[in-house]
Formats: structure tokens, sequence, C-alpha cells
């Protein structure tokens, strides 16, 4: 495991780099839909740091790119993130922290990948409530989790869609407005909940999946 500081994500060439290690794992699949795959993972790694304290205790860390440190394998996955300062419990306040390090973020993949702003924007929304779902599950409190997601996502900006939830089988389960790609890989199917699917597909897949 490496430790890698979290303000690499914006230097170009660093960038370039972790994108050729994604073409070691899902192949060439292109710079788009590389670039779009990565963002999927590391944008809900980003905001973790954040958004687990605050569901748990109420009081976020602070995710700015200059708090945040990555924990990285060499094959170029990020598999966590910690914030080395304490932020506060003001959603305002967290989601402009957010904004400064998710708007950096989708800068430079979009640059460096040509992947669609739009696009990357919709992932980060979709990080955003998967992380806060998740993280109400952990607390023993996903309503808490659920009900944090809109005004997170507010703060941050209106470039970002809305969250969406829907229930399954009693279940909540993210309503994504985003597509990580990774079926054009050739190396998986699409997701379960993938927007790119009929309603009907995506639903009977959700609830095969969750009740």
């Amino acid at each position: 495991m490496t430790a890698v500081p979290a303000t690499a994500i914006t230097d170009r060439d660093w960038l370039s780099a972790q994108l050729r290690l994604a073409a070691g794992l899902y192949g060439e699949a292109g710079p788009v839909v590389l670039g779009t795959i990565w963002w999927y993972s590391v944008s809900a790694v980003l905001v973790t740091p954040a958004l687990d304290p605050l569901v748990a205790t109420g009081r976020a860390m602070d995710p700015a790119l200059e708090a945040v440190t990555l924990d990285m394998v060499p094959d170029g996955r990020v598999l966590d993130a910690r914030s080395s300062r304490p932020l506060g419990s003001d959603v305002d306040e967290i989601g402009k922290a957010l904004a400064g390090s998710l708007d950096a973020g989708i800068a430079a993949v979009a640059e460096v990948s040509g992947a669609g702003t739009r696009a990357l924007c919709a992932i980060a929304t979709d990080s955003i409530a998967n992380v806060l779902l998740w993280a109400g599950k952990a607390a023993g409190d996903v309503a808490r989790g659920v009900a944090l997601a809109e005004p997170v996502v507010a703060a941050v900006g209106d470039h970002l869609p809305r969250p969406r939830f829907v229930e399954v089988g009693g279940t909540p389960v993210v309503r994504r407005a985003s597509c990580c790609l990774i079926y054009r890989t050739g190396s998986a199917p699409k997701c379960v909940s993938c927007p790119r699917q009929t309603p009907s597909e995506r639903a009977q897949r959700l609830r095969m999946t969750f009740g």
C-alpha cells in the first residue's frame, strides 16, 4: 500500500499514468471509458472521509485535497482515503469543501480523458448518495444517511444533479444518474442499477438483488 496525497489528482501527468494502469485492469477501452471508470471508483473514496463521520458522529472531516491522503495499491486502485483535520457539522461548509475537491478532480479527469463534465458530475452525485447510504447502514441509521444526501449535494452546487433513492424490498437503493461505462470494456455486464437499461429491466434486476 502506498500513501499518496490527494492533490495528485490534479496533476495531469500523474492522472495520465493512472489511466494507463486502469487499461491494465480493464483493457484498452479508450480514454473516455477508462477515465469514467477511474472517476467512478475514486470519487466515492474521495468523499468518504467527510461523509462517514458526518453520519456516525454529526461532524465531518475535511475533504479538501490538501487534507486527504489516498491509499493505493500498485495496480493503481485507490482503496481508501483519510483526512488529517476536522471540519465540523455545517452542511453548507462541508458542501463547499467537497465542491473544491470534486470540481478539481472532475476538471482534471475531463481534460486528460475527454470524458464529459456532466457525466462526471452525475457520478459525483451518485458517489455522495452511495457513501451516505453505506454510512447510514454502518451506523444503524439508514434514514439519516438518506436524508443528508440532498442537502449535501445542494451545498456542493447546482451543477450536480439531485440524488435519488428508491426502495426495493424495503431497502433504500440509489437510483443512479450516472453510468460507470464498465460494460464497454467487454469484461463486465452493466451494473444492477445501471441507468442505461430499460426501467423494467433495472427494476427486475434490483428486485432479484434486494428482494
